[in-house]
């Protein structure tokens, strides 16, 4: 797989990842035999999971244009810590109430939802594509996780990636995560489409700062040059919204990654 050169083009809902290889390299034959050209072995599953022989582990293995999950240089999540305070600009929120679908797509609970939400951030403005859950949290603030975590992934006009985590601890029920629930499909893969709104402002904690570093999705591919803005402040679910999740995904967090002399801003 050296060689390979990965591209990866975000849509909306969907990765799709291009790949070129180049083979070299030749063995030497027996006597009187010609050199052999190598053999390049190009694999191109697309199970993968987070446990067992399709874990974190191996997911470079499984598919050609995965390797950057075993050899990227800025991988998410990272456990958080000597974060440079500085006075950071505060991210601008255009969330409104919004069509939605639910999707258990097999590794988590997806909400798709409707155009017209954005945030703006160093100049650039990103549109809410979809966000999902991690049990626990796949980021760590200077070592310590959290029970769950959403993810919310925005996409700018040029394809750039920015995914805002919102981490959760138990205590009040939250509204927008019931609602989620409340209209989960009875069967994984089917897409539920409710005639209701939800409104992703109302997932946002009160206190706005936040951490901020490069890093990258945290599923294959596994993809880098994603913005991530993680709040400094934690929302509260509801211990039976949390146990609910729990049974259908108990475990469903990347481990942490290096964070290989990245910088890390946060607010002050």
């Amino acid at each position: 797989m050296s060689g390979c050169l990965m591209g990866v083009r975000a849509m909306r809902g969907v990765w799709g990842v291009g790949v070129g290889c180049a083979g070299g390299g030749g063995g030497a034959g027996g006597a009187g035999s010609g050199a052999a050209p190598a053999v390049v072995k190009n694999l191109h599953g697309n199970h993968w999971s987070y446990e067992g022989e399709s874990g974190p582990a191996n997911w470079s293995k499984i598919n050609s244009d995965w390797t950057r999950c075993g050899t990227g240089s800025r991988q998410s999540p990272i456990d958080i810590r000597d974060g440079m305070k500085v006075d950071l600009e505060q991210i601008s929120f255009d969330y409104k109430p919004s069509s939605f679908n639910v999707v258990d797509n097999g590794h988590t609970v997806q909400v798709g939802v409707g155009g017209g939400n954005y945030l703006t951030v160093q100049g650039r403005m990103y549109e809410l594509v979809q966000f999902h859950f991690h049990r626990p949290s796949e980021e760590r603030i200077n070592g310590k996780g959290y029970e769950m975590v959403v993810h919310l992934v925005h996409k700018d006009a040029e394809g750039k990636l920015a995914v805002l985590a919102i981490l959760l601890e138990r205590g009040r029920p939250q509204s927008t995560i019931q609602t989620v629930w409340n209209n989960l499909p009875l069967e994984k893969h089917e897409v539920a489409s409710p005639s209701i709104v939800l409104d992703p402002m109302e997932m946002l904690p009160q206190r706005r700062d936040y951490f901020t570093y490069m890093g990258s999705l945290t599923t294959p591919p596994c993809s880098e040059g994603v913005l991530w803005l993680v709040m400094k402040e934690p929302q509260q679910a509801s211990p039976a919204q949390m146990a609910l999740f729990s049974r259908l995904y108990p475990l469903n967090a990347r481990p942490i990654q290096t964070s290989s002399g990245r910088m890390i801003k946060e607010s002050n």
